[in-house]
């Protein structure tokens, strides 16, 4: 029978799109490609419970990870009100309390459904040291209530413990350099490369309790008990560092009224050379006397309620000499690779950054800024240290008295340090960078923690989906098209069809 021109087209229509649907599902079956799904978040949580006070910072990375070690980055931090932990040495559960406003502040910043896998961990630095040192029934007792309030919330814990003065150095040093991409840096090409002339830099941490140098040498180095090995991303490093311990700000204040105080008689005015003219105040020997740095020196017959009456003299060149015993350099023997009090340290190398009291001692003098030369640095130190107090307290109104009363003798503290102990000169001064920040995120040990963490930490497993390449997915919206608008084309030229047949 002889098709009508109106059934011939319907069914070549009809033929065509038929034809389209097979395309379109031999497509959907040879086009389909795994496609890796975006790695999940992890976080992490680090107090930093220092000698003068504590903070948590709060970290999170992508679940995958570059060479074994994660891409890490600052989230948020908060400060806890009150003094460092080792401070609650009378009162140990007051310490486990004090965390609670600012734990419950960062849990806002993690989702709640991942809280539970969130690892959080307390690590303890110089004040906890010497408590141990002092009394260590009190910093056991002091950890385990900081860890029976941490465990109270719905996070991973990892412990509370007092990290060495060697793990702060390094963690440190790593915090550093990651900031600074010296370890891995994203391309042009959207990957994370190792920069091929990687810039390492050194690590100057000054706290209340202690100070720790870090750095690369470029020589060997021959004290096996002072070096540090890493791997990050795949890459081995190998760093010199060293904590002193009492020579931090608070303790080293400690040490050097009490070398004022030998041989004195108690009841008279105490001259204090790095005070200014002038600077008055009142102390108990306790106060003094109560730290493991000095308590070696405490005068006999010893009253620790008895007080004493300190006034400042503002001679800078007294001030230097007596900052300088204090670092008993002649224990060195005049050797050229050590420090001071017999401490060994090859010869210092690279760039270095200065952070924590060495930059916001220094940043106070205005020092931190403008590559100021050494003998710029020793002559401003100087001319602070001579003026009158009164003077000096007019002219900052705003600063506490507690930070003012120091500076003179903090900043004599990290000139003879950073001069005569760790051998900068004017050649390599500016190779000393002081700052506090690095890519808005604060310098300490704790990211260089995380980052270690997340090297031993197991990657999340890589999931894959089913999916279409970008060219199929064309083709068939194509053909999807195509077949409706024929699909609409037959409709009509059924019902045309139909109705012409009606009207026949």
């Amino acid at each position: 029978m002889k098709l009508s021109n109106t059934q011939f087209i319907t069914r070549g229509l009809i033929a065509f799109v038929i034809t389209s649907g097979i395309i379109a599902l031999i497509l959907s079956l040879v086009g389909i490609q795994e496609v890796q799904l975006p790695p999940g978040r992890k976080y992490g949580m680090v107090f930093d419970a220092g000698s003068t006070h504590t903070s948590i910072f709060l970290y999170h990375w992508p679940a995958d990870e570059q060479n074994g070690t994660g891409i890490v980055s600052q989230l948020h931090h908060c400060e806890v009100n009150g003094p460092g932990i080792s401070g609650y040495a009378e009162n140990p559960p007051k310490a486990g309390e004090s965390l609670r406003p600012c734990l419950d502040n960062v849990s806002s910043y993690i989702p709640v459904e991942s809280q539970k896998e969130t690892i959080i961990y307390l690590g303890a630095t110089a004040g906890m040291r010497l408590l141990k040192i002092q009394n260590e029934t009190k910093s056991d007792m002091i950890l385990e209530e900081v860890s029976k309030t941490i465990k109270s919330y719905p996070f991973k814990f990892q412990g509370a413990r007092i990290i060495s003065g060697m793990e702060e150095g390094a963690y440190g040093w790593t915090t550093i350099n990651y900031l600074l991409n010296s370890f891995i840096k994203y391309s042009f090409d959207g990957k994370w490369t190792h920069p091929e002339s990687a810039n390492i830099h050194g690590a100057l941490d000054l706290g209340g309790a202690s100070t720790q140098i870090t750095f690369t040498p470029k020589e060997s180095i021959e004290d096996k008990t002072t070096d540090v090995r890493f791997k990050l991303y795949g890459y081995n490093y190998i760093i010199y560092t060293h904590s002193y311990l009492c020579y931090g700000q608070q303790h080293f204040k400690k040490k050097h009224i009490a070398m004022q105080l030998q041989g004195k008689n108690l009841t008279d005015l105490i001259e204090i050379p790095c005070y200014l003219k002038g600077f008055k105040s009142n102390m108990t020997l306790d106060s003094i006397f109560d730290s493991p740095c000095t308590s070696d020196q405490k005068p006999l017959p010893y009253d620790g309620t008895q007080i004493i009456a300190l006034v400042g003299t503002g001679k800078p060149g007294e001030c230097r000499e007596a900052v300088k015993t204090l670092f008993n350099f002649t224990a060195c023997g005049g050797s050229q690779t050590c420090a001071f009090d017999g401490v060994y340290q090859p010869p210092i190398n690279g760039p270095f950054f200065a952070f924590s009291a060495f930059f916001y001692t220094f940043d106070f003098f205005n020092l931190t800024s403008g590559n100021p030369s050494l003998s710029t640095v020793n002559k401003t130190i100087k001319e602070f240290c001579s003026r009158e107090w009164q003077e000096v307290k007019a002219s900052y109104p705003k600063q506490k008295v507690k930070y003012l009363q120091n500076y003179c003798l903090s900043a004599t503290q990290i000139y003879t340090l950073l001069v005569d102990a760790y051998n900068f000169d004017s050649r390599t001064w500016n190779n000393i960078i002081f700052q506090q920040k690095a890519d808005n995120t604060e310098i300490g040990w704790t990211l260089g923690y995380m980052l270690n963490l997340t090297n031993i930490m197991p990657a999340e497993q890589v999931y894959l989906h089913k999916s279409q390449a970008m060219e199929a997915w064309a083709v068939l919206i194509v053909l999807f098209i195509v077949v409706v608008v024929m699909g609409v084309v037959i409709l009509l030229v059924s019902l045309r069809s139909a109705m012409d047949n009606t009207v026949l």
